[in-house]
């Protein structure tokens, strides 16, 4: 049988990729982890009913990751961002999560991730050639334990 490398793209196709990988790695992770996938969505709705932000993230195994985060530009520093960031850590406390781990770039929120207690764990350099991409995380232990002092 001969083998070849196509740039087609279907949506089965990416689901066999996504579903071979997610086997494979359920393989090597602790039975009571396995199967701990779920996706989570704030949102900040007006009396109207219209989105004006929200974040989407996962709980993947032992930890929750954030996708997206954006707030309209004419209600940002309203607080809000912070409020998801909060009620964002409430579920992965609840969910037994031990981190939280989300990305940026240079010219995004850094120093709104940062001022809620992220800790940058890695960066790359030259993302759009003139910016930096930063990965950061929160243990939330600690601010699991920080509650109780």
């Amino acid at each position: 049988m001969a083998l070849h490398i196509t740039r087609e793209f279907t949506k089965e196709d990416k689901q066999y990729i996504d579903d071979e990988l997610y086997f494979y790695n359920v393989k090597h992770f602790p039975k009571n982890l396995g199967g701990r996938y779920e996706e989570i969505g704030l949102f900040v709705k007006d009396d109207n009913g219209s989105v004006r932000g929200g974040m989407l993230s996962a709980v993947c195994w032992n930890w929750m990751e954030i996708y997206s985060l954006i707030i309209d530009e004419d209600i940002r520093n309203a607080g809000y961002g912070t409020k998801l960031l909060k009620e964002t850590e409430k579920i992965a406390i609840e969910k037994q999560c031990d981190f939280i781990k989300v990305d940026t770039l240079s010219f995004q929120a850094l120093e709104f991730y940062e001022k809620n207690g992220y800790q940058v764990f890695g960066m790359i350099d030259k993302v759009g050639r003139e910016f930096k991409h930063y990965y950061l995380k929160k243990d939330l232990q600690k601010a699991e334990n920080s509650k109780v002092l």
